[in-house]
């Protein structure tokens, strides 16, 4: 168990033990995982739950247009519905609906198994460049991070923020260590430290490092700066995979 001398965000120890309910959470270690995380002020958690509502209201609003556009292209292009919706892990290990465009084949899942051994990343991660589930409108969706479009519905729900790590897969939560359980302790985000540096081109590692030293130094100005830096990221499609 780590050290208990640092203060917590909220005060708050993950158990072990799956539940079922609304509440729902990952598969969690048999022992107590403490984590400690410098405390975010009132006045920074309280006003960037406010900018997350407004800001994705607004994006939801005015890009409503391209939400349709992306629709008809899926729709056009391949069998299968429009949105995927994936079981991801939030704060405190609770599970929530993540939402996506559909860039894969209707039984991308299923065949997942099949592929393991192409499995391109490190550590829990499964990640192949040239993903052959991949449709060709998908792979130009992910390249410009278009199908996480649906997110900002994510982040209106209060599921995500804007800015966080991303949310994990509940397979991948069940193989962290006291370490990585730490990037549970915030809101996951739609982008963060990761996202600028490289994205899929980085390491398992240096991923929950830049994690880890975003939940040590949030702030207004860090946040307003991984933001504007994600503008030409996504443009470029830089890392994407």
């Amino acid at each position: 168990m780590m050290s208990q001398k640092q203060p917590y965000e909220s005060g708050i120890a993950f158990r072990g033990g799956p539940r079922t309910d609304s509440g729902s959470v990952a598969t969690l270690p048999p022992e107590s995982v403490c984590i400690s995380v410098r405390p975010a002020s009132v006045v920074y958690t309280g006003l960037k739950r406010l900018i997350d509502i407004v800001a994705s209201a607004l994006f939801l609003l005015v890009f409503c247009w391209l939400f349709v556009l992306i629709a008809i292209l899926i729709k056009l292009t391949s069998r299968g519905p429009v949105l995927y919706v994936q079981t991801r892990v939030g704060t405190g290990g609770r599970h929530f609906p993540f939402l996506k465009f559909r860039s894969m084949v209707p039984n991308a899942d299923a065949m997942k198994g099949e592929l393991e051994h192409l499995n391109e990343a490190d550590g829990p991660v499964f990640k192949i460049e040239n993903d052959p589930r991949v449709t060709p409108v998908g792979r130009f969706l992910r390249k410009y991070s278009l199908d996480e479009l649906p997110q900002f519905v994510n982040v209106l729900l209060g599921h995500m923020s804007l800015v966080g790590p991303r949310p994990p897969l509940p397979e991948e939560v069940q193989q962290y260590g006291e370490r990585e359980w730490q990037r549970l302790s915030v809101r996951p985000g739609l982008t963060c430290l990761w996202q600028i540096n490289g994205r899929s081109k980085v390491r398992f590692d240096q991923w929950i490092e830049l994690d880890l030293d975003y939940i040590q130094r949030r702030s207004f100005w860090l946040d307003l700066l991984i933001l504007v830096r994600t503008i030409p990221a996504v443009i470029t499609g830089r890392g994407a995979c």
